[in-house]
């Protein structure tokens, strides 16, 4: 991000995109034929998971660029720089009340190419933050393609974090519409008993179906009474049950320092309220939403609502505080997006195409039935609740 210029630096501007695919790859789908044809019907979430993260073939270990404008669909960071920017204050403020310790790092889940990061380091350079200089940038991500595109564009800030001993870190923790994707079981209420819906293959029809038999694992109906959630007949359901091993695993690491969840997600009343019917899981390819996951099978992406209940309770059980569910919107505004905007507008550089394209992208960042919509999460380890970070500062109260 230049001076003159801010917050141009990283905006991508890509071609329409065409129709979305309906054909599958050919390999996953005579995988997941294989698969059934030797063990029987698929869980769900084992379909999603050689769907999204086969080894060779999967939705997210392809070179084909998948968020962005030519690609299937646009997450915030590529939406502007400025959200980025706007993290970079929290990632600041959580450094400092840590004292400003030596080798802070910002671990990112699902990094992609590192456009986050390189926006949040941007933001930290524009606001003179003496963190720039000394962060160091952890990415996790699976596809090599886009990680040889990050430690090119990012440089000696990124390193790879040391799987080979124990080495707890202060820092931040980033998940950025990650969760969202992680595998999930599909459970629906049938005769008044609860079953699961097993991915079978139909030769008749020549095609995937979903078939009803018993849950897979006791844990899935363990989550629904945990949270008190009675379902109505007919209800299907999504529930992610590695949500959990994904947060022993940060827990494993981040000695101190914050989790900064955002994600479209609710909490469990509202996420398996019965008017919600069908569930939440979508697919999206070419900009375009849709709910058949059985169609352009590693060709486009599988999502489903993060379950906010679940998610806090399991950190608090991993020794996370939560210090705060807010909207993204709520978030944002809590970080300085309006003094950011400001900066930009007083700027005598900035360009009547940049301010109006920064107009634009802010409102689609804060609108409640786009981004806006979605909900930051902020787990603390070793962080005073008091005062809220900035992150929560512009909480609505609740009650």
């Amino acid at each position: 991000m230049s001076a003159d210029r801010p917050f141009e630096a990283g905006l991508r501007r890509g071609a329409p995109a065409g129709p979305p695919p309906t054909d599958s790859e050919p390999a996953l789908l005579e995988q997941i034929q294989a698969e059934i044809a030797t063990t029987g019907p698929l869980t769900f979430a084992r379909f999603m998971a050689i769907a999204l993260y086969d080894p060779l073939h999967g939705y997210y270990r392809t070179a084909a660029e998948r968020p962005g404008r030519s690609g299937d669909f646009l997450t915030a960071p590529d939406t502007h720089p400025i959200f980025g920017a706007a993290i970079a204050r929290q990632v600041d403020e959580v450094w400092r009340r840590l004292g400003r310790p030596a080798g802070f790092v910002l671990r990112e889940y699902g990094s992609g190419s590192g456009t986050l990061a390189a926006t949040i380091l941007a933001g930290l350079r524009s606001d003179g933050s003496e963190l720039a200089s000394s962060l160091s940038y952890e990415p996790i991500e699976i596809n090599e393609a886009r990680r040889r595109e990050l430690f090119e564009r990012l440089g000696p800030v990124a390193r790879e974090p040391d799987r080979r001993a124990p080495a707890t870190f202060q820092g931040v923790v980033l998940a950025n519409e990650f969760l969202d994707a992680l595998p999930v079981h599909r459970l629906v209420q049938l005769d008044g008993r609860l079953q699961e819906l097993f991915v079978a293959w139909d030769a008749g029809l020549s095609g995937l179906v979903e078939r009803p038999g018993d849950p897979s694992s006791a844990d899935l109906a363990g989550r629904l009474g945990r949270d008190e959630v009675r379902l109505a007949e007919g209800q299907v359901i999504e529930v992610c049950l590695a949500v959990e091993p994904w947060l022993a695993e940060v827990a494993a690491d981040l000695e101190g320092g914050l989790v900064l969840v955002i994600d479209y997600g609710h909490q469990a009343p509202a996420l398996y309220d019965p008017a919600r019917t069908g569930g939440t899981l979508r697919a999206y390819a070419g900009h375009r939403a849709h709910a058949d996951p059985f169609i352009a099978i590693g060709r486009q992406d599988l999502t489903a609502h993060v379950d906010l209940t679940a998610l806090e309770a399991g950190a608090q059980g991993h020794g996370f505080d939560v210090l705060g569910d807010v909207s993204q919107s709520e978030f944002l505004v809590g970080c300085g997006l309006e003094e950011l905007l400001d900066r930009v507008r007083s700027n005598p550089a900035t360009t009547m195409e940049a301010w109006l394209s920064l107009r634009s992208a802010v409102a689609r960042l804060l609108d409640p039935a786009a981004l806006g919509g979605f909900r930051a999460v902020l787990l603390g380890r070793g962080l005073d609740p008091e005062p809220p970070l900035r992150g929560l500062a512009s909480r609505r109260p609740t009650g």
